[in-house]
């Protein structure tokens, strides 16, 4: 049993990793913004009123941490799920949204990761939830030029993390879960059920042996 903090967990991907790893017994620390009905029902520890994008917040998050009813909390398993999708095409895109997205899905990662690693001992995790559309190798569509450029740079961020945090013992994935059925995707793509329990999969299975890999929820290798 470990404890895992998951930010972005009131809905989508991030509740349904909270459930399933409250359900499996793993002691779970609930990040968001704002709480929903469902995840209150879980029944596990949650910190809301938190934007990853601010420091403010970021810095809110680590004192409740360390503040706990248990003392200073250790991190097992970190898991960067919040994030942002604004659809956009070369005639529609929004530079605001751009940066917004930017701000969310790469910076976020990083500013509550550098928070938070002084938490996460020696064989402890970091997972990054990126996206195969990063991928510039695998890019054969186009558009969403704020989505795609946000998760290619959040790949790089964690790709660096690797290298700084393998003194420390700490390993590092970016993780795409596949298309997943959520508010975020209009309802489009697998339960999030299936995404979550391939997520859990490969978190489980992350050591320094493969630590900076960019894997698939189901089980493979996704190209830079």
């Amino acid at each position: 049993m470990g404890h895992i903090v998951i930010t972005g967990s009131n809905r989508g991907i991030g509740l349904e990793l909270t459930r399933q790893y409250a359900a499996r017994g793993d002691h779970v620390t609930a990040v968001c913004r704002r709480r929903s009905a469902e995840l209150e029902a879980l029944g596990v520890r949650i910190i809301d009123g938190i934007d990853v994008t601010e420091e403010q917040g970021v810095g809110k998050l680590r004192t409740a941490l360390e503040h706990g009813d248990s003392g200073p909390a250790s991190i097992d398993v970190l898991i960067n799920n919040a994030g942002i999708l604004n659809s956009d095409t070369l005639e529609t895109l929004d530079f605001d949204d751009m940066l917004e997205q930017y701000r969310v899905n790469a910076l976020g990662p990083l500013r509550v990761t550098l928070r938070l690693k002084d938490l996460i001992p020696s064989g402890g995790k970091v997972a990054i939830v990126s996206s195969r559309v990063g991928s510039i190798a695998d890019n054969g569509s186009g558009n969403n030029y704020g989505y795609r450029a946000s998760k290619t740079a959040v790949n790089q961020i964690g790709t660096n993390l690797k290298h700084d945090l393998l003194a420390k013992g700490i390993a590092v994935a970016l993780l795409h879960p596949g298309l997943v059925a959520t508010e975020m995707t209009g309802g489009r793509g697998i339960a999030a059920e299936d995404a979550a329990r391939g997520l859990i999969e490969r978190i489980d299975a992350l050591s320094l042996d493969n630590t900076g890999s960019f894997w698939h929820a189901e089980g493979h290798i996704l190209p830079w």
